[in-house]
């Protein structure tokens, strides 16, 4: 069992707390936050709540910390819960810019210290099928993917709130949805070479912006779209387009909700199969997925150069949005693994 402490109470905080109360694997056991606001929730859940980061830092019964805080804070908090020996689970996305996630790679290794990151999309069981076909070659040469992760679930979020602010909350839904997308983008089809965006304030005075839309080009040749948006009814999915088939995913809930995934392949031969798939809860499948890695050293399924690779493309969106211009993405090995191959 690995004992936790977590470093924010807001909105996905407390979901983490609520979707880990029963896990054999990991047990969040202490809470830290910027005052006791959340203190009776703590209580409720029979979690100790501090304001001093020592209290945790200096507790050897505390394994890992889980970071929810927000994300101009990570890189610091990383190395510092790192020196600390403790193992580090951070929300996405990872920094802001690719030297801060290097930074954070870099001090997790030093330390000897297991680094988690927040992309729970990827343990749906939609996506996984998804990425089944891509590798086996099921597609033909693949051509293009599409995806889509809207809500509404921010769209209040008052102009002074950090998730509104530009410097930590950059390119409207980027860093609240978008970076979810991107992350599949690169564990589906290799690295990202070029990117084009833009955002706009169409329903909010968010000074972020409520809607990103973003085109890709992969190293491999491939392109790709993705959109966000913060104020419109929920609507996820994923489409991947081959020569031989297309797959699309349709999420009917968030990702936060029990509700089934609609997968849809359409052969060139006119066949379509439709599958449907229910609801896991994938908060718990990657939290429990870090804690086997610390406790058995079994592979984590984020490689460092992906978590680091998925913050330079975020890091040239914010450009290409800054400029209005493509912007090519800094080089580097963004995964562990050679792109794709386009055949099937």
């Amino acid at each position: 069992m690995i004992r936790a402490a977590i470093a924010g109470l807001g909105w996905w905080g407390k979901h983490m707390i609520r979707r880990m109360a029963d896990s054999g694997e990991l047990r969040i056991v202490a809470a830290i936050d910027t005052s006791e606001a959340q203190a009776a929730f703590a209580a409720e859940h029979g979690i100790p709540l501090t304001t001093n980061w020592d209290d945790v830092l200096n507790d050897a019964s505390i394994d890992a910390v889980i970071l929810c805080t927000p994300h101009s804070l990570h890189t610091a908090q990383v190395a510092q819960v790192a020196r600390a020996g403790k193992h580090v689970f951070c929300e996405k996305p990872l920094a802001l810019t690719r030297a801060d996630a290097e930074r954070s790679v870099a001090a997790c290794r030093a330390a000897g210290v297991k680094l988690g990151i927040g992309h729970e999309r990827r343990y749906e069981l939609a996506m996984l099928q998804i990425k089944e076909l891509v590798q086996s070659g099921a597609l033909g040469t693949l051509m293009h993917v599409e995806a889509n992760f809207s809500h509404d679930k921010l769209a209040a979020v008052p102009k002074g709130d950090w998730r509104a602010s530009p410097v930590d909350a950059p390119a409207a839904g980027m860093t609240a949805m978008g970076i979810h997308l991107t992350d599949g983008f690169l564990e589906l089809f290799g690295p990202i070479s070029e990117v084009y965006a833009a955002t706009a304030s169409r329903a909010s005075d968010r000074p972020n912006g409520d809607v990103v839309s973003v085109h890709t080009r992969f190293a491999s040749g491939a392109t790709g779209y993705l959109n966000a948006i913060l104020v419109t009814p929920l609507y996820i999915g994923i489409t991947v387009f081959g020569t031989d088939a297309w797959v699309e995913a349709r999420n009917h809930t968030h990702p936060d909700t029990p509700g089934p995934t609609t997968l849809t392949i359409q052969h060139k031969d006119g066949r379509r199969e439709v599958r449907e798939y229910e609801w896991t809860d994938t908060v718990r499948a990657n939290l429990e997925a870090f804690a086997r890695s610390i406790e058995t050293d079994a592979p984590y399924v984020f490689t460092d150069a992906q978590k680091v690779g998925n913050i330079a493309v975020l890091e040239a969106i914010c450009r290409s949005v800054a400029t209005n211009m493509p912007v090519k993405v800094e080089a580097g090995e963004t995964v562990d693994r050679p792109a794709l191959k386009a055949s099937a």
